[in-house]
């Protein structure tokens, strides 16, 4: 049985190569994929050749963390796709089911039955790509953890940006400030609740300042989340913070490195900088917040998400090339480009 497979070849070059789909073993099921979304932010760095080859590129991912991190490597985790086949020991009930893996971009694949989650029922199938997106956007607001009356303000807003300010919407904060420098992002954060910025007119950068009253070492946001993927947006966020403020840090910037001023309203105003990476969750958490509440928090979420808002981009996976042109040469015109598998 032969599959499609999506490769990136070298900096700015992917190919579809057809392989030979090994045998499905017994604790394994066969999926068909139907929709796999394109990650701007971290499948982008491997695709620019912007990744470190000295770690692996993801270690909680098997189908990934397996391979080496140098060209010609395969990459991906967003694939909803549909049970055909099913190995003797695994369960049979996932025969005829709609499912999400954490699986690079293919026609065909196997999976250990158990890596696979469920798309539950009125979950749309399209709609169902975002989930590792929204659990990742999930684990920055228990990681941030905001509190009522507090001004919270979110730099970057791609995908997991808008996905991290509509949950925000939900809750009783004093403000939600979105910056980033795409018209298309800041109108879609607009409409989910965000007053928004443009951080490349200077008029937007002191009414932003404005907002927040920041002025010498006071005033500023009470939580912020760095999610542009730009190493210098880390400096505006420690800008922007108030006293004792939280820095959210939810960008991967792979091989490129933050240059920051930790003189002045850093020291001064104790503000703190927090990672946050979606395979693991604040330790002070993990008794009560489980993988399967964080996965039943996320589907809730994605349950009300207007996906027809955030998906821009659909394109036949025999044209993925062209897809991967369109987020690296306009990425004004790009929210969520998702690779088709159905045509």
């Amino acid at each position: 049985m032969k599959t499609q497979q999506l490769w990136f070849t070298s900096p700015g070059v992917v190919e579809l190569k057809e392989a030979d789909l090994e045998p499905l073993q017994q604790n394994q099921v066969r999926v068909r994929s139907l929709y796999s979304a394109i990650s701007a932010g971290t499948e982008m760095l491997i695709y620019r050749g912007q990744f470190p080859t000295d770690l692996p590129l993801d270690s909680s991912l098997q189908p990934i963390s397996m391979q080496p991190s140098t060209y010609p490597l395969q990459y991906g985790y967003a694939t909803v796709g549909l049970v055909e086949d099913i190995g003797s020991s695994a369960n049979q009930s996932l025969l005829g089911k709609r499912v999400f893996a954490f699986q690079p971009h293919c026609s065909l694949f196997n999976a250990v039955a158990d890596s696979l989650v469920v798309v539950p029922e009125g979950i749309e199938t399209l709609s169902a790509v975002f989930l590792a997106n929204m659990e990742t956007a999930v684990t920055l607001v228990l990681d941030g953890a905001p509190l009522l009356g507090e001004q919270c303000l979110v730099i970057g807003q791609g995908v997991v940006g808008l996905l991290t300010t509509r949950l925000l919407s939900r809750f009783p904060v004093a403000g939600l400030l979105a910056v980033d420098s795409y018209q298309k992002r800041l109108d879609t954060a607009q409409q989910f609740g965000a007053e928004v910025y443009d951080h490349n007119l200077p008029a937007d950068r002191e009414r932003l300042k404005s907002s927040l009253a920041v002025k010498n070492e006071s005033g500023g946001a009470d939580l912020i989340y760095e999610l542009s993927g730009e190493p210098a947006a880390l400096d505006l966020a420690i800008n922007l913070s108030t006293y004792s403020g939280r820095v959210v840090v939810g960008s991967w910037y792979g091989t490129k490195t933050a240059e920051l001023n930790l003189g002045g309203r850093f020291h001064r105003n104790r503000i703190r900088l927090i990672s946050s990476q979606v395979s693991t969750i604040d330790p002070a958490l993990r008794g009560r917040w489980s993988k399967q509440r964080r996965f039943t928090t996320t589907w809730d979420a994605i349950r009300s998400l207007p996906a027809d808002q955030l998906v821009s981009h659909k394109v036949s996976f025999n044209e993925a090339a062209e897809a991967y042109q369109t987020l690296a040469q306009s990425p004004d015109k790009a929210l969520q480009v998702v690779l088709d598998h159905t045509e």
